[in-house]
């Protein structure tokens, strides 16, 4: 038997083939467990409060990055030190400081 190619089958193929390709990468993503599609920033009317605390905590340095909804606390500020060194610092619902985190170290402060 002999395939005859048609709009409409060139059109099928093309349609599975995305849906398979699309797919491949939702499960892709959600095995490799990839934790920034889901990084939320710390919204703004939050953000002032998050900063200080941190900041607070580690004495100085500049917030480089802010996330809500970590798995380790409500509210994590990352703040990065003069010297390069950066500080996750693990913040509560009530802006409590409830560990901190230096450049990859698993061990709280």
């Amino acid at each position: 038997m002999r395939w005859k190619l048609t709009r409409k089958r060139i059109a099928a193929v093309i349609a599975g083939s995305a849906a398979l390709t699309a797919g491949t990468v939702g499960v892709a993503s959600a095995v490799s467990g990839d934790d920034d599609a889901r990084d939320r920033p710390i919204p703004a009317s939050e953000l002032e409060q998050a900063e200080r605390a941190a900041l607070e905590e580690t004495g100085s340095g500049e917030v480089t990055e802010t996330e809500v909804g970590d798995e380790e606390s409500r509210y994590e500020v990352e703040v990065t030190l003069q010297d390069g060194t950066q500080v996750d610092v693990q913040l509560d619902e009530d802006f409590r400081v409830v560990g901190t985190e230096r450049d990859g170290t698993d061990s709280d402060d």
